[in-house]
């Protein structure tokens, strides 16, 4: 769509104006919103509607927009009516998520960049049907003078084809898997010392892309994660062994131990998982061993090769929404690249 179109064509023909649009606060991405499942109302207390209602009426007069000032400064080259936009947003955010206040900096730099970025959404949009809009700098700075440019997931996913914005400042340093995507094979990408940061709801991100070029060669794997308990966190292991097997020579063994946390109800399940894996990998050469802290002290999470590398992940290799497993013909079920990510953070070192 973004190759060919802008995202705004399916408002109707009598609002499909520049003018109109423009008013617009933010351009929410509802193909990053999920389907609402059973799973995600709440099982405890809640709000009545009308007493909720109720609350945001008697919040209504009050102005929310100033709080992220004290910490961060919007970029001059906003406009008035985007500064309003970016305001109203954040005011707005403020009163739901916060009504008592007491919001941390990091909290208040959340929302300030999801306003930015949400009106930034219908500023690109403009850019596309109306050449008289000229580019705008979507940016904060923090008190330090740290200018953080602001660009949304679909410009940083699909770079080739998107009209960027943003004037003489580059995208946040994001991993952009279009690239790897389209042309690039995982084997091809010269491993080296970096650290990469993926946004919640990106897509394109695969264990092939994180993790083959690092493993090439090794013959043993060390992997450190307290959290390989659930069944869907003993498949994301085995997707990571899957890429081990993908990635090595037909001839080549390769040794795996896995240092865990037990499950303290159902180790039984938990050890029937990697019996499982263990029998599984027997067949392609790859010795697949675990063992347990029982002193439940680990916490990182990470990857160690006899290659001289170190992998460390903040979220261990559970960096997917939740999708449908029991759905055999999901894409989301079949390719890693197609799956929706949880923000997460990975830094190769060498060691």
């Amino acid at each position: 769509m973004l190759k060919l179109t802008a995202s705004c064509d399916s408002v109707p023909e009598k609002s499909y104006d520049s003018a109109f649009l423009d008013r617009l606060h933010c351009y929410i991405p509802g193909w990053e919103v999920d389907i609402i499942r059973g799973e995600m109302f709440s099982t405890g207390y809640g709000f009545v509607v009308d007493y909720l209602a109720e609350v945001l009426r008697h919040l209504r007069n009050q102005d929310y927009s100033d709080q992220y000032k004290e910490h961060f400064s919007i970029s001059s080259d906003l406009s008035t009516r985007d500064r309003d936009a970016v305001n109203k947003t954040f005011s707005g955010l403020m009163k739901i998520l916060f009504p008592q206040g007491g919001a941390s900096a990091k909290d208040i730099e959340e929302i300030l960049k999801f306003s930015m970025e949400g009106r930034k959404r219908v500023k690109d949009q403009l850019f596309r049907i109306d050449s008289t809009y000229t580019a705008v700098d979507f940016s904060y700075s923090d008190t330090a003078g740290k200018i953080v440019p602001v660009a949304t997931l679909e410009e940083i996913e699909f770079p080739h084809y998107f009209n960027k914005t943003n004037v003489e400042t580059d995208l946040p340093d994001t991993v952009k898997p279009d690239a790897v995507l389209i042309e690039t094979k995982p084997d091809e990408v010269l491993a080296k010392e970096q650290h990469l940061t993926f946004a919640e709801n990106q897509r394109g991100v695969s264990f092939d892309q994180l993790f083959s070029p690092y493993l090439l060669g090794a013959s043993k794997v060390i992997i450190t994660d307290p959290y390989i308990r659930l069944f869907y966190q003993a498949r994301n292991l085995m997707e990571f062994l899957e890429t081990l097997v993908r990635h090595k020579a037909l001839g080549d063994e390769i040794n795996v131990g896995l240092l865990t946390v037990a499950d303290e109800f159902k180790e039984d399940q938990q050890v029937g998982y990697f019996e499982q894996i263990q029998n599984a990998m027997l067949q392609v050469g790859i010795q697949f061993s675990w063992s347990f802290d029982r002193s439940n002290t680990i916490h990182a999470r990470h990857i160690v090769t006899d290659t001289g590398w170190k992998i460390s992940l903040d979220r261990g290799l559970d960096i997917f929404q939740q999708y449908d497993m029991n759905d055999a013909f999901q894409l989301a079920n079949r390719m890693q690249d197609f799956r929706v990510c949880k923000a997460f953070e990975v830094t190769y070192l060498r060691v």
